[in-house]
Parts: structure tokens; C-alpha cells; sequence
């Protein structure tokens, strides 16, 4: 990083401590940004947001995410001939290296290696056509709808891109996975291999408000000729995590300052408020095909309200959009609906709601649960 860009982010990481009336609106070089709140998705500031943009390397995101869902973390990945050709390889790997999953996916998303992003696609599902055609059902299901992926790494592609929001979607999602959270939270690592056996790379972050930028947590840049300065940035301070994106600054660096500015005009603009009890407190949900006919669903999280300047807690009303009767079996803490928030009946954003575990079986009493299922929903509605 230059002297002059670590000068910029120390007086925009000092901003916080302005009082909220003094704080100006952010000045964003990048073409197209948002900031989030990263419990319940609310926008926070944006600029052109919906506007399309190669998304360069922030694409390993999506392909973070599902390697580390795909792939066990001890099995081996064999770097092909199709990976070692692959442009930009900082990690230094070649045709026949040999690395575990629980290597490889970090070292990608340390250095930004767009081979390993290939290797990783390869081993997920045999071809990296077949990857994407995954990257893309799962973007459809986190409502991004301006995205469309065409590999796994995001080498420039005119059916390649995306937009602020939707990679907020993405960066948001990710960081609600424990696995992805801790994967793009460090800003250093080794990475090993096993062939050849005993060679390690220490690989640095390439995110550089790493050790710069005061309660950064993530989480993955971006940079290409067309597509500019890419950089999806959180950051948690008292209870509130931010997460902003930009897109197409205008120079490697300044995409680093546009994030900055944006997450300390969060910081100094948003106070976190934790909801009332009777908002966090748990339901017990109907369960047909199991071995019990009840669970209980709670929201993944305390429900903070993310208050901005002016604004009052009692504004806020929720909702909660849930089924009335569950099929088993269910995942112990498998997300099964949402608390949608709502500011002066605005929705403004939503908590995951997630379930305890019930496997499938039998029980009479789950079972007359599926008999009823369709008066209990009813029942449910009217209640």
C-alpha cells in the first residue's frame, strides 16, 4: 500500500468520532456502491447500485462458499492442466501439484489465485461449466437477480457480471456461514502442500485494509483492466457490522479509500438498538414426518435494529414469515423463514429464522400433524 492511500484510510477510519451532524455525505471515486447493515441487509447508502459491472475476483465469494460445502476440507485437489493454464496464479501452483481442499480454498482467497478457483470448481463437480451452472442456481436463490457467472473466478467475460447490491447479497450471506466467515477474516496465512511434499507459500491478504482499517473482518477484493478497483469490505464496531461494496473505482487503490469512507460514514451515521424480548423470543413450529411434532425456531441472531440519525425504535414493526407446519427432517439450525423488519411499514430488511434439528420418523402425533396440516396452516393464519 502507498504511504499516501494509508494516510487517506487513517483520517477516514478517525471520522467515527464526529458527532452524526457533522458527518458529510461519503465521496465514492467507484462507479457503483453500497453499504449494508450485516445482520438485517438494510441499506444504509448507495450509489447507482443496481448498475451491471464485472465483478472480477469477488466472484470467489460464490465459489468460496460452495467449495467449502462440496468439498470435505481433507480431501485432495490435483492441480490440472486446464487449472495450471489458467491467467494470474499467484499462488505459484503448476500442473500436477497436490493440495487438500482446506488449503487451497483459503490460499484462493488470500492471494486471489484464479487457477485454484479453477482446481476447486473441477473438484466440486468434475467440470467448471457444471460449477457455474451452481454458482447461478445459487445466486437465483439469494435473489441476485442482476448476476449472471460465467466462470469461477471472474476473468472477463461480456456474460459475466453482477452489481453492487447483488454482491452484497453475496458478501452478506457469506458471512452468516461460520466456515466462509473465518476463511475471509484472516488477513495472513501459510499454505502447505502435499505435493510437492513439505512446500509452503506464506500468503498476505489482498484486501489492504487489513491492519489499517480499525475492526475490519473481511472480506474479498477485486481488480481487472475492465472492470476497476472491485472490493466487498465489513467491519465491526459496538454490536454493528457493516458491510460495503464498490465497484469500478477507477484505480487499483482507490477502491480501498471508497470503502473506507463508506463504512466510516456507517459507523459514525448508525446506531445499533438490540430489539425486545418479545421480538427475539422463540416459536414452537409444527412438524410433519418426524420423530416429534414440534420444534422450535428462534432468529439466527439477536435482532439489533440498525437506527439511523433521527430515527426511533418504535418505527420499527416485524413480521414473521414462517411456515405453519414443517417437514422433517430438519437440520439442526437449518434456516426455515425470516423476521422481516419493517421502518414506518418500509421493509427494510429481514433476520434468518432457524430451527433445532428433527429427523424423519415416525410418531402419531407428527403424523396427525401431516393429516391436519392444511387446517393447522389455516389455524396458524388466523391466529
Amino acid at each position: 500500500m502507498t504511504l499516501c492511500l494509508a494516510a487517506v484510510i487513517f483520517v477516514l477510519g478517525s471520522s467515527a468520532s464526529l458527532s452524526q451532524a457533522a458527518v458529510p455525505q461519503p465521496q465514492i471515486t467507484a462507479q457503483s456502491a453500497i453499504l449494508i447493515d450485516g445482520l438485517t441487509g438494510r441499506v444504509i447508502w448507495e450509489k447507482d447500485a443496481d448498475v451491471h459491472h464485472y465483478p472480477a475476483s469477488m466472484t470467489k465469494m460464490m465459489t468460496c462458499l460452495l467449495g467449502l460445502h462440496m468439498i470435505p476440507s481433507d480431501r485432495p485437489i490435483t492441480i490440472s492442466p486446464n487449472a495450471a493454464a489458467t491467467e494470474a496464479l499467484p499462488l505459484g501452483i503448476v500442473r500436477g501439484d497436490v493440495l487438500t481442499a482446506g488449503e487451497l480454498i483459503p490460499g484462493m482467497m488470500l492471494v486471489s489465485d484464479n487457477g485454484a478457483a479453477v482446481a476447486i470448481a473441477e473438484s466440486a463437480s468434475g467440470n467448471v461449466n457444471d460449477f457455474v451452472t451452481l454458482m447461478n442456481m445459487r445466486a437465483a436463490k439469494l435473489g441476485m437477480t442482476e448476476t449472471h457467472f460465467a466462470n469461477p473466478n471472474g476473468l472477463q467475460d461480456p456474460m459475466h457480471y453482477s452489481t453492487a447490491r447483488d454482491m452484497a447479497k453475496l458478501a452478506r450471506f457469506g458471512m452468516r456461514d461460520p466456515l466462509f466467515r473465518h476463511v475471509v477474516g484472516q488477513p495472513q496465512g501459510v499454505v502447505h502442500w502435499l505435493t510437492p511434499a513439505g512446500k509452503t507459500l506464506a500468503a498476505k491478504n489482498t484486501n489492504e485494509l487489513w491492519g489499517v482499517y480499525p475492526g475490519l473482518t473481511g472480506i474479498k477484493t477485486g481488480y481487472t483492466q475492465a472492470a476497476g478497483g472491485c472490493l466487498a469490505a465489513s467491519a465491526k464496531r459496538d454490536g454493528l457490522e457493516l458491510i460495503a461494496v464498490v465497484m469500478a473505482s477507477p484505480t487499483y487503490d482507490s477502491r480501498f479509500g471508497d470503502a473506507a469512507a463508506l463504512l466510516d460514514y456507517g459507523f459514525a451515521t448508525v446506531t445499533p438498538i438490540e430489539a425486545s424480548e418479545d421480538i427475539q423470543r422463540q416459536k414452537t413450529v409444527w412438524v410433519s414426518g418426524g420423530t416429534q411434532a414440534r420444534t422450535t425456531v428462534r432468529p439466527q441472531q439477536n435482532v439489533v435494529y440498525p437506527l439511523r440519525e433521527g430515527e426511533d425504535t418504535t418505527h420499527y414493526t416485524v413480521k414473521r414469515e414462517l411456515p405453519a407446519v414443517l417437514p422433517a427432517p430438519i437440520e439442526d439450525g437449518a434456516v426455515v423463514g425470516r423476521l422481516v423488519l419493517y421502518y414506518d411499514g418500509i421493509s427494510v430488511g429481514d433476520v434468518p429464522l432457524v430451527a433445532d434439528g428433527v429427523d424423519a420418523g415416525t410418531s402419531i402425533a407428527s403424523w396427525l400433524v401431516g393429516v391436519f396440516s392444511g387446517f393447522l396452516t389455516w389455524w396458524e393464519g388466523e391466529a
